[in-house]
């Protein structure tokens, strides 16, 4: 009897596809680094530059502002002129970027070089889920899109415990923030020489380059053929369509759920003294590490459930724990320790399952000539989040107590339920042709 023998091309696809989601899962990882980079050094950095507390405010804050304004600046860039330049240009900003770190002379110069930096995450936002999933199959895509969270924990996690372990050793925090320049290379070199997006060569009417694509790198016509590609519509997209009706409910969507995914975020951190302390992690650094690990373990669990589930009983489920966790710990002032280390982890979990689908339903639900700039501007709402959850905390404490901001983050995620029950589509298992074209949020029952 022969020995079955794996067809070439199909181990040339199959390599093609990891070297994609790995180049791609490593960008977002960029974005992970560089702020748990930033997290440790900070404070060394305001002694060191004697930074007043708008200056300290300003820096912690403009990796945000630049998100703000890359991802739809970025997105639509990207859905106009294609994604493969963009692709590989936005890498070398990070790394131009990072060595740059390394000569900063005062504040001023600091804070450029991370409004800059942040611009370039809010473009990756809008470039890489993109890219990625317009060169995955239908089958196994939520999984390839939810290494991008996997990676951005990661990430955080590699930069906090090195910058640590650095600080320790008295390396200067310029050498720190610089060293995100070396994964940045990696990602580069994976990047070099990927390919256009079939996808969007189809939006362009270029149907034999994206056919000449599909054959070296996808399949072939089979691919071509199950993943529906020639019924992408011939169209250049603008920015202006995203909030027109049959639209404007997709962008409403992504929007919101995924602002309602980070707001609340840090609110839990207001009782991480007392997690680490019921966890007899007295050591801040200890503390950070462990809440930020569980989160991983949550988005690596994402990763693994998402095909089976489904999209959108993931999101409502999680969506629903998370008010338990947040209501439990909000309303319940006298809860022993144990309980509100369940509910600290267990929000921190579920938060990072969830937000696996920060990379998933933005990628499927726009057509190819928006899904950048969709991304894009959702990317840059959920950041309004993450600034009202970051400035808006200590008011609400000082003002209203603890345990009715915590409260208010619960509300939040029921707003966030509420709107991922009414809008939120199944998308599992279905092209991108079927999922950007459908009339309307289409939803399933459950």
């Amino acid at each position: 009897m022969g020995t079955f023998q794996i067809p070439e091309t199909l181990k040339s696809n199959k390599g093609f596809l990891r070297r994609i989601t790995a180049a791609t899962a490593f960008g977002e990882g960029l974005d992970g680094y560089d702020l748990g980079a930033i997290s440790v050094v900070l404070p060394i950095i305001t002694q060191e530059l004697g930074l007043s507390a708008l200056m300290v405010g300003l820096i912690g804050a403009s990796t945000l502002i630049g998100i703000f304004i890359g991802g739809p600046v970025v997105g639509y860039l990207t859905d106009r002129f294609g994604r493969r330049k963009l692709f590989t240009l936005d890498v070398v900003g990070f790394v131009i970027l990072g060595l740059a770190q390394l000569f900063v002379a005062n504040a001023v110069e600091l804070l450029v070089v991370r409004l800059l930096l942040g611009m370039a995450i809010g473009a990756e936002y809008a470039i890489g889920p993109t890219m990625l999933a317009e060169l995955s199959p239908s089958k196994g895509r939520g999984t390839r899109l939810s290494n991008l969270q996997v990676c951005w924990y990661v990430g955080f996690l590699l930069a906090v415990v090195l910058a640590y372990v650095m600080t320790s050793a008295g390396v200067p925090w310029r050498w720190i923030l610089g060293t995100s320049a070396l994964p940045a290379i990696v990602t580069l070199v994976l990047r070099y020489g990927l390919p256009e997006s079939p996808r969007w060569l189809m939006s362009r009417d270029r149907v034999e380059e994206a056919r000449r694509i599909v054959n070296q790198y996808l399949g072939g016509e089979q691919y071509f053929e199950t993943e529906d590609l020639a019924g992408e519509s011939a169209k250049v997209g603008h920015f202006r369509e995203l909030f027109a009706p049959g639209m404007r409910s997709r962008t409403a969507f992504v929007s919101i759920f995924w602002a309602c995914l980070v707001a609340p975020y840090f609110a839990i951190f207001t009782f991480a003294p007392l997690v680490f302390a019921s966890l007899h992690l007295s050591d801040q650094r200890a503390g950070t590490i462990a809440a930020n690990g569980v989160a991983a373990l949550g988005a690596v669990a994402g990763m693994l459930v998402i095909e089976r589930i489904g999209r959108r009983k993931l999101l409502i489920g999680c969506f629903w724990i998370m008010v338990v966790t947040l209501a439990v710990v909000g309303g319940w002032s006298a809860a022993p320790s144990l309980i509100v280390v369940v509910c600290f982890a267990g929000f921190s979990f579920f938060n990072a399952i969830s937000g696996d689908l920060t990379g998933v339903y933005p990628s499927e639900i726009f057509p190819s000539e928006l899904r950048s700039s969709g991304i894009g501007f959702a990317a840059a709402a959920s950041r309004v989040g993450a600034a009202v959850g970051t400035f808006l905390l200590p008011v609400g404490v000082a003002h209203l107590g603890v345990g009715p901001t915590v409260l208010m983050g619960a509300a939040v995620c029921v707003v966030g339920a509420v709107v991922s029950h009414l809008w939120a589509p199944e998308t599992t298992g279905q092209s991108l042709t079927k999922t950007g074209r459908a009339p309307a949020l289409e939803v399933a029952p459950g």
